[in-house]
């Protein structure tokens, strides 16, 4: 698949998964060890196919937990990253430079629980989500609340978040102002380089809300319609997302939700 089709795939998948409301939630519940974008791309296939979205495993991962994939079984498809070494002289040194290059490639390896059969149960388990373990992980400081503006929600600062504490809804403000971090926005605001390239603030705000509701979304908490009708204000005439936000906003949500992750026990 090249790089525009790959690109078309992920817009689509996004503009339906924030559009149906609980198809995320249903997504990160099943595919809670993928990235987001992996995620709701297995969730679409299992509904195309009319399988019971489950934990994911390639054939060989099934059969060291003590199950097979069932005779007839398709793998489902998967966006993985491949790693190509290249080895070039340079012209000036006269030197052997090897250089590293990533790329990401769709590949059908993997199969659901209800693909596969034996007499050893596998219990899966679902994820948990600490706010707290969160931030240290992606080593953001919340700090308190010093804008005297009642409009202001919250707001970012380097490396740093804070929430009015009269803000409507205090998780959603939370998620969105650690998605500016995230994403590089603060980076961007707080450089002094001229001439480095900055996001429009209309698709920073889209970028960050986009991450929100997604997490908010897939951990089951309020604010995904609030998140809905804000991303359309800020879209304005944009009739979708932009191709490379959209990529943004799947891997810096992955990594928020990846940050605070915990597990318990179905």
């Amino acid at each position: 698949m090249n790089a525009n089709k790959q690109q078309s795939k992920w817009s689509e998948l996004l503009l339906d998964a924030v559009t149906t409301p609980g198809k995320i939630l249903e997504a990160y519940s099943a595919f809670h060890n993928y990235s987001i974008g992996n995620a709701l791309l297995a969730l679409s296939q299992c509904l195309q196919r009319n399988l019971t979205p489950g934990p994911l495993n390639t054939y060989k991962g099934w059969q060291e937990l003590g199950r097979n994939v069932q005779r007839g079984e398709r793998a489902l498809t998967l966006c993985m990253p491949v790693t190509a070494k290249k080895k070039t002289v340079n012209p000036e040194t006269k030197k052997e430079e090897e250089h590293v290059r990533t790329y990401f490639v769709f590949r059908p390896f993997w199969f659901v629980l209800s693909q596969t059969g034996g007499d050893k149960p596998y219990e899966p388990t679902v994820p948990g989500f600490d706010f707290d373990r969160a931030l240290e992980a992606l080593e953001i400081k919340r700090i308190g609340f010093d804008m005297t503006d009642g409009n202001v929600q919250g707001f970012a600062r380097d490396r740093s978040v804070a929430v009015s504490p009269i803000a409507q809804i205090p998780t959603k403000t939370l998620l969105h102002e650690v998605a500016h971090v995230v994403l590089g926005h603060t980076t961007e605001e707080s450089s002094l380089l001229v001439d480095q390239e900055s996001t429009p603030r209309a698709l920073r705000e889209v970028e960050a809300e986009g991450v929100a509701l997604i997490c908010l979304e897939a951990l089951g908490l309020e604010g995904a319609e609030y998140c809905r009708g804000y991303l359309k204000h800020w879209l304005g005439e944009r009739k979708e997302i932009p191709a490379h936000s959209v990529q943004k906003i799947l891997a810096a949500a992955s990594r928020v939700l990846k940050a605070g992750q915990t597990e318990r026990i179905r």
